[in-house]
C-alpha cells in the first residue's frame, strides 16, 4: 500500500533546501566591501538615465543625484543616509512627481539609518514625517497659487483630509523601513550576543572537564604510584631480616629507605584524599584495578556488545610498558571507541597499535559521518580529555577526519 505525500507538504521540505544556499550567496554579496559602492553606483547610473527621459528643474535634478550618490559611502559612513533622505525630500518638494531613483535610496537610506542606529528610531520616524508633511504643505501652496488649478478645499470640509495623503503615504514608508532597520540591528546584536555567551559557556565546560580529566589521571597515578612505593617500603624493611651479614650501617639505610618510603606514600594518601573530594566520583572505579594493553581485546569486545562494529590491529614487537604509558594509552583507545558509539553509531571503528623503536602509535579510525561542518567535533570535552593523556606521557595527540572519510584520532606516546 502507497501514501501520496501531498503537494503542499512537498514543497515545504523541498524549496527552504533550494533557497538556503541562494539566501547564504545573497548574505555574502551583502556583506562585500564593494557592495554599496557598487548599488550606488548603479542607482545614480539608472537616476540620471530616468532625468534624461523625464528631464526636470536644476534643483530637482541635483537633489536627486545626490540622494542616489551619497548612498556610495553608507556603510563607511551610515550617517550619509541623512543626507540622502534630505536630498529626496528637497526633489520631492521642487517637483510635484516623485522621482524612481528616489524613491528606492529613500527606502535604502531610512533602511540603513535604522540598521546602524545614528539616531534614536522615534526621532528618525518624527523627522521623515515632519519632513513628509513639510513638501506635502509645500505642494499644496504651490496647488493654491496656480490658477489653472481647481480651488484648494478649505481645511476641515468634506474631502480636505485627502490633501495630506503625501505626508500619510511618506510617513508609513518611512516608519517601515526604520522599523525593518532597527529589527535587523536587534536580531544581530541578540545573535552576537548568544554567540558570546555560548563561547564563553563551552570555555567554562572544557575547563571544567581539562580539571576533573587531570584530577582523574592524578588518581590513577596515584594508584600506580602508591602500588610501586608500598612495594619499595616493605621490600628494604624485610630486608634488614632476610639479609644475613648486613652491617649497622646497611641496615640503618635500609631502615632509612623504608621510612621514607612511608613518609612519601602518607603524603599520597593526603593528596589522594583532596582528590577524591571532587564531585560525581565514581568510588567502583577507583577500587578497580588499573587497566593495561593486554586488555584492550575486552575493551574491543564490549564495543561490539553494544551494537558496535570494531577490528584491533596490533603491529611490531609487543614492548613492556610502564603502568603510566599503558593507562594512558588504553584510556585513548576507551574513549576514541565512546566517541564512535556516540557520534557515529553503527560505524565501523578500527583500532591500530603500531609499536615502534622509541614510541607507541596510535590510530583510530571509524567511517561514520566525519566531524561537522563548524569544526565542533574537533573541540569536544573527551578529545580534551585525550590530548591531556597524551601530554602526561610527553605524547601529542591529534583528531578530526580521515582522508576517505569518517573520524580519526592519532596518538604518539614516545618513552
Amino acid at each position: 500500500m502507497s501514501t501520496t505525500i501531498p503537494r503542499r507538504t512537498l514543497l515545504r521540505r523541498t524549496i527552504p533546501r533550494r533557497t538556503a544556499p541562494v539566501r547564504g550567496r545573497l548574505r555574502a554579496l551583502a556583506a562585500a566591501p564593494a557592495y554599496p559602492w557598487c548599488t550606488g553606483a548603479a542607482l545614480t547610473v539608472g537616476a540620471v538615465a530616468e532625468l534624461t527621459v523625464f528631464p526636470g528643474s536644476l534643483t530637482n535634478a541635483t537633489a536627486i543625484l545626490i540622494s542616489t550618490a551619497s548612498l556610495m559611502w553608507r556603510r563607511a559612513f551610515p550617517p550619509v543616509a541623512l543626507v540622502s533622505v534630505a536630498a529626496g525630500l528637497l526633489s520631492f518638494g521642487a517637483d510635484s512627481s516623485l522621482s524612481i531613483a528616489v524613491m528606492i535610496s529613500g527606502l535604502v537610506a531610512c533602511y540603513v539609518l535604522g540598521r546602524h542606529r545614528v539616531l534614536h528610531p522615534a526621532l528618525l520616524i518624527a523627522g521623515g514625517a515632519f519632513g513628509a508633511l513639510a513638501v506635502n504643505l509645500w505642494h499644496i501652496l504651490r496647488w493654491a497659487r496656480d490658477e489653472r488649478l481647481p480651488d484648494v478645499p478649505p481645511l476641515g470640509n468634506a474631502g480636505s483630509l485627502g490633501l495630506f495623503a503625501e505626508a500619510f503615504g511618506l510617513s508609513a514608508v518611512i516608519l517601515g523601513a526604520v522599523c525593518m532597520g532597527d529589527a535587523v540591528r536587534s536580531r544581530e546584536e541578540t545573535r552576537r550576543e548568544r554567540a558570546h555567551s555560548q563561547a564563553q559557556l563551552i570555555a567554562v565546560e572544557r575547563r571544567q572537564a581539562a580539571e576533573a580529566e587531570r584530577a582523574a589521571i592524578a588518581r590513577e597515578l596515584h594508584d600506580i604510584v602508591s602500588h610501586s612505593v608500598s612495594m619499595i617500603a616493605v621490600q628494604a624493611e624485610s630486608a634488614t631480616y632476610t639479609t644475613p651479614g648486613l652491617s649497622p650501617q646497611a641496615r640503618d639505610g635500609f631502615q632509612q629507605i623504608a621510612g621514607t618510603a612511608r613518609a612519601s606514600l602518607a603524603e599520597l594518601r593526603r593528596l589522594l584524599g583532596v582528590l577524591r573530594t571532587a564531585p560525581h566520583h565514581d568510588e567502583a572505579a577507583a577500587t578497580a584495578p588499573q587497566p593495561t594493553l593486554d586488555r584492550l581485546g575486552e575493551l574491543v569486545d564490549q564495543h561490539r556488545a553494544v551494537g558496535g562494529s570494531a577490528e584491533l590491529r596490533i603491529s611490531g614487537e609487543r614492548v613492556p610498558l610502564a603502568a603510566a604509558w599503558e593507562l594512558s594509552a588504553y584510556r585513548i583507545v576507551q574513549e576514541s571507541l565512546t566517541n564512535a558509539r556516540k557520534h557515529a553509531p553503527g560505524a565501523r571503528a578500527v583500532v591500530e597499535l603500531d609499536y615502534r623503536e622509541d614510541r607507541l602509535a596510535i590510530r583510530v579510525t571509524d567511517d561514520g559521518p566525519g566531524p561537522p561542518r563548524d569544526g565542533g567535533g574537533a573541540s569536544g570535552h573527551g578529545l580534551t580529555g585525550m590530548r591531556e593523556r597524551a601530554a602526561l606521557v610527553g605524547g601529542s595527540l591529534t583528531a578530526g577526519a580521515a582522508d576517505d572519510g569518517g573520524f580519526r584520532v592519532e596518538a604518539e606516546l614516545p618513552w
